[in-house]
């Protein structure tokens, strides 16, 4: 599969790199597999981040009850370097999206766009993968519906 079929909502993750300062943006399911990446990241790179980023948000999660509420579900991790940020946020269902960015971005429109791509992501992530909606008979025969 070519990158371009693989990264088909990667044109969306762009949108959120319209905030000066931002570098990349990748789209990662819970087990650390990419879903989707921008233009500027190599998939390669964006593969290895992902794995990378679902174990940092294991590990945020695991430390809900340092706030004292053991049930407060994790949202939001940010990491900072000294020449940046990732952000890190829940995306939906098993979903998580990350954004890279410099020391100068604006930190709040960041996490701003992230949540309105985030919703605008919902339908796509939570909608279930298309299967073969067809029913095999007794024999082989497939019928569709």
């Amino acid at each position: 599969m070519n990158d371009h079929m693989a990264n088909e909502l990667g044109w969306m993750l762009d949108e959120v790199l319209k905030v000066p300062e931002a570098r990349h943006a990748i789209l990662l399911s819970a087990d650390g597999m990419l879903r989707a990446h921008s233009q500027g990241v190599a998939r390669d790179e964006a593969e290895r981040q992902a794995a990378a980023l679902s174990g940092l948000q294991s590990i945020s999660r695991s430390t809900a009850e340092f706030t004292g509420d053991h049930a407060s579900p994790w949202q939001q991790t940010l990491v900072e370097f000294a020449g940046g940020y990732v952000f890190l946020v829940a995306a939906g269902a098993g979903a998580y999206l990350a954004v890279s960015a410099t020391s100068q971005v604006d930190m709040e429109m960041v996490t701003y766009r992230m949540q309105k791509l985030v919703d605008r992501l919902g339908k796509e992530l939570t909608s279930p993968p298309r299967r073969d909606a067809g029913a095999t008979l007794p024999g082989g025969t497939t019928v569709r519906s």
